[in-house]
């Protein structure tokens, strides 16, 4: 099938569910069961019956189960947060003595849990260039179990070459591990191009409304058991309510991320032509360094990316940003809602160095008519030339 029929028909069976559409909520802890061999049963993974609340319910399982799907894995778990899904993810492959590779342009969060948690367990983590490609064969080390990418890279949305770069992983007898928030499983097959671990902040584009939080973690048949024991031993579970706004969420990404991407490209266009940017950062542009491998490897670009703005005080971001009617200012992406954010990439990198002559912004495109979108920016740069 394809991938618009499996949004909707994956991890749902109307005639389980009394003919809900969706997967009604399950709120459960406790789980009664009718006799001993149940209870062994549930233990074993046989039957129907549930083990336990943390374990999940049938709201859990449907999401999982369209996730695999979607995403061409062997299987999934549910946890509370797109970070939650990226540390239980290293958990999974990673103990003391071990070294991990980890993507300079990688997500804040997840710079911090690798220099924080990941350093007082006794994992060294090594930054390294996104564009590295295949030379990245250079830096494994004989205890090197994790590469971690992140393509594009979510502020500055460098492109890497994962085919390239899971090959020398592989060859060098580590786990590569792939945020893929960005494309969602719409735009980018990971298991296709040789990754073995997808991790996924739902709390964006798969759930889509700014009201909930959620992770996935979606692996290969190899690269399933750890992470699933992993993923029990930490307790992790996402609340039911969050998982069904996931669930609801998923029947309409392909028609949101559809609008997403031709706003997002025509903001980008837009933006590209006007005297106070330097550069706009969106791989779809055929202008963008990136562009050719994601040509190659991506079916769609998402509705974020960025713009270098030439050099300028702060108070002239400030008065960019402040008045903007149609776009928030607020941290997070993939609502319906347009977003912005602004950042110094020189003070999140430690392998490379980012040289820009001014700030970069960060544009979600919302599900407003770009019109709008283009005059509201409009005006905040007539703001911002004022300073």
């Amino acid at each position: 099938m394809k991938d618009d029929t499996l949004l909707v028909t994956s991890g749902r069976d109307p005639l389980k569910q009394l003919g809900a559409v969706n997967t009604p909520v399950y709120h459960a802890s406790t789980i009664l069961f009718p006799n001993v061999q149940a209870l062994q049963d549930a233990w074993q993974g046989k039957g129907d019956w549930l083990l336990y609340g943390r374990r999940g319910t049938p709201t859990t399982f449907g999401l999982q189960e369209a996730l695999a799907e979607l995403e061409g894995g062997f299987d999934c778990r549910l946890v509370p947060s797109g970070l939650a899904a990226i540390s239980t993810a290293l958990f999974a492959y990673l103990s003391a003595g071990d070294h991990l590779l980890m993507v300079d342009s990688v997500y804040g969060p997840s710079r911090s849990f690798c220099d924080g948690t990941l350093q007082r367990m006794g994992v060294e983590t090594t930054y390294y260039d996104p564009l590295i490609g295949a030379d990245i064969a250079s830096l494994m080390l004989p205890n090197t179990k994790v590469v971690f990418v992140e393509s594009p890279g979510s502020v500055t949305f460098e492109v890497q070459d994962i085919p390239a770069i899971a090959a020398a992983t592989h060859a060098g007898g580590a786990i590569c591990i792939m945020d893929n928030t960005w494309a969602t499983p719409l735009f980018f097959k990971p298991f296709e191009h040789g990754v073995d671990v997808s991790v996924h902040a739902a709390t964006k584009y798969i759930v889509g409304h700014s009201d909930a939080m959620l992770g996935t973690v979606t692996t290969t048949e190899s690269a399933w058991p750890k992470l699933l024991e992993t993923h029990n031993e930490l307790g992790l579970c996402a609340g039911p309510d969050d998982v069904y706004l996931g669930q609801r969420g998923l029947r309409t990404m392909g028609a949101r991320l559809r609008q997403q991407q031709e706003t997002g490209l025509i903001l980008a266009r837009w933006l590209a032509d006007r005297p106070e940017v330097e550069r706009v950062l969106h791989p779809a542009l055929p202008s963008d360094p990136g562009h050719e491998i994601w040509k190659r490897d991506f079916t769609g670009a998402s509705g974020l990316f960025g713009a270098i703005l030439k050099s300028c005080s702060q108070d002239a971001v400030t008065a960019l940003v402040d008045d903007l009617e149609l776009y928030g200012l607020g941290y997070s992406w993939g609502g319906f809602e347009s977003l912005i954010m602004f950042y110094d990439p020189s003070k999140m990198r430690t392998a490379t160095q980012w040289d820009a002559p001014g700030p970069t912004i960060r544009i979600h495109a919302g599900l407003e008519n770009p019109d709008d979108l283009i005059a509201d920016l409009d005006k905040g740069f007539a703001r911002f030339n004022a300073k």
